[in-house]
């Protein structure tokens, strides 16, 4: 099969990686990549949000397969384009995209469904914010309703906070908070059958101990070696195959993966959001687990054949990723500076221990520089999330990058309660 993975990110870098080890794969193409996906797959300059442009690519290097990365191209129609044009595409029309694109249209399908998810105001006014913050008092938790790349949450404690994050964002959806650990489930739809993958955690803020801004996400681990083993079945009741019965009820069938945010409470497990494609830092570690062939899983939600696909098969094995961010990650990221150290992971710590580059390119003379905030996910496999986590934290240490910085405890909880 001949595949266009669209993206440039340290997600896309996890699928290419996958896919280039997929035996059923005999090309491989991503656009616009990174300097690490150069490695692995042939990259091509594309805006990808332009759908015409992503569907004549895909005609250009003769794709029987695109695969959307990001949330923005899929909210933009690029899938609707590229299926237009007659090549099968994993990922969601823009209709059905909504489900991340907006907060308040994903509250509606939940309460349509039945779903369980946090109670929660839309809010358009300054007068209906503080009618709602003082109506859950705090922790305030504030949503920018549309696309804010992972950074569009307020937790806070403080009231002013979050009204000025409100005022910022002008429709905003404020939510009771939700006590409880948080878990991120993948599935894989074709908009009748689901597919849920191996769940996993991320850690959000910037700093170790949950300390610091939010961020796009600063490292994963998987499996939860204290999560209910029964988990992934009553999500997969409960969440996902309703939410994608209700889509195709609605005549605007979900196809692609529907990446559902979990707490879980007290009161028992709770949408905090859905996502309409695959998450990063999580993608990176729930794919270094998946055994089965990446491609014909992709290939099967985008035909509408998933019924037909054996079952997943999945590693034993422990996966932990930790993001290096480059200097003044969230708020200013410094970019343009060279990294160093690649090599010697590659030679040395290799292959339970790998980097999947995320803002990264390379400059004429071949070096490879920082390019984004998050600049490099450092993903390692062990027996255990111990060993796993050693390793990982092992290749982080041959990382030189000026300024750049990384949590110190990804899985360190779950590692000790094993």
């Amino acid at each position: 099969m001949n595949i266009l993975v669209i993206g440039g990110g340290a997600r896309e870098h996890a699928l290419c990686h996958a896919l280039s080890r997929d035996p059923d794969v005999s090309a491989l193409h991503c656009a616009p990549g990174n300097a690490g996906i150069t490695e692995v797959a042939t990259v091509h300059p594309v805006d990808a949000t332009d759908g015409a442009a992503v569907a004549a690519l895909a005609a250009e290097v003769g794709a029987e397969l695109v695969v959307v990365g990001p949330e923005a191209p899929l909210v933009a129609g690029v899938a609707d384009a590229v299926r237009a044009a007659g090549v099968p595409v994993f990922g969601p029309s823009a209709d059905a995209a909504r489900l991340e694109g907006s907060k308040a249209f994903a509250k509606e399908v939940m309460a349509a469904a039945e779903v369980p998810t946090a109670r929660s105001y839309l809010c358009t006014t300054a007068e209906e914010v503080a009618e709602a913050l003082d109506a859950f008092g705090p922790p305030y938790v504030v949503k920018d309703d549309g696309l804010a790349a992972g950074k569009g949450v307020v937790v806070t404690e403080d009231v002013e906070a979050a009204r000025a994050h409100a005022a910022a964002c002008g429709r905003v959806v404020i939510e009771e908070f939700l006590d409880g650990p948080e878990v991120s489930l993948f599935a894989v739809t074709d908009g009748e059958t689901v597919v849920p993958l191996r769940p996993a955690q991320d850690f959000k803020r910037a700093l170790d101990g949950d300390a610091g801004p939010n961020t796009g996400g600063m490292g994963a681990y998987s499996p939860l070696p204290w999560a209910d083993p029964k988990l992934v079945d009553e999500v997969l009741a409960s969440v996902l195959e309703p939410t994608v019965a209700e889509m195709r009820r609605r005549g605007t069938p979900f196809s692609g993966l529907l990446y559902a945010g979990l707490a879980i409470t007290s009161r028992g497990v709770r949408v905090i959001e859905f996502n309409a494609r695959f998450g990063d830092p999580e993608t990176q570690v729930v794919l270094a687990r998946l055994r089965s062939p990446l491609s014909a899983l992709l290939h099967a939600a985008a035909t509408g054949s998933l019924a037909q696909l054996p079952p997943l098969v999945w590693s034993d094995d422990a996966a932990v990723t930790v993001v290096v961010a480059s200097d003044g990650y969230p708020e200013a990221p410094r970019t343009g500076d060279p990294i160093e150290g690649l090599a010697e992971i590659a030679d040395e710590d290799g292959p339970e221990s790998y980097v999947l580059h995320a803002g990264t390119r390379r400059d004429e003379d071949g070096r490879v520089l920082s390019a984004g905030g998050r600049v490099l996910s450092v993903t390692a496999t062990g027996a255990d999330l111990g060993e796993a986590r050693a390793r990982a934290y092992e290749s982080v240490a041959r990382v030189r990058l000026a300024g750049s910085h990384y949590r110190t405890d990804i899985a360190a909880k779950a590692a000790e309660s094993v």
